[in-house]
């Protein structure tokens, strides 16, 4: 899965993988092999998300060029934004 999640960092991807986890999406299976491998895969409640990401990834597919106009209408306008970052954000000062 690592190779196929350029640009995620372990970090990350574990923290999600544990939160799709504790959410019942996947299982993970510890494998007892030297350095230890661990698999994992959709549950019965995961797999019923299969469509409607599908549909999701079929209309992002089918408005990528709609998308990419907006983003260069915006960078225009605005100058180039950087890409989102998966950090925190910051926190607010306490309201008075």
């Amino acid at each position: 899965m690592r190779r196929g999640t350029e640009g995620i960092s372990q970090r990350m991807l574990t923290l999600t993988l544990r939160g799709l986890e504790r959410d019942g999406m996947v299982s993970r299976t510890v494998h007892p092999t030297q350095p230890p491998s661990v698999e994992y895969a959709l549950t019965e409640l995961g797999r019923t998300l299969l469509d409607p990401i599908r549909g999701l990834a079929a209309w992002a597919e089918g408005n990528r060029t709609s998308i990419q106009n907006a983003r260069a209408r915006f960078d225009a306008q605005f100058g180039k934004s950087p890409a989102p970052t998966a950090t925190a954000p910051p926190k607010r000062a306490p309201a008075r």
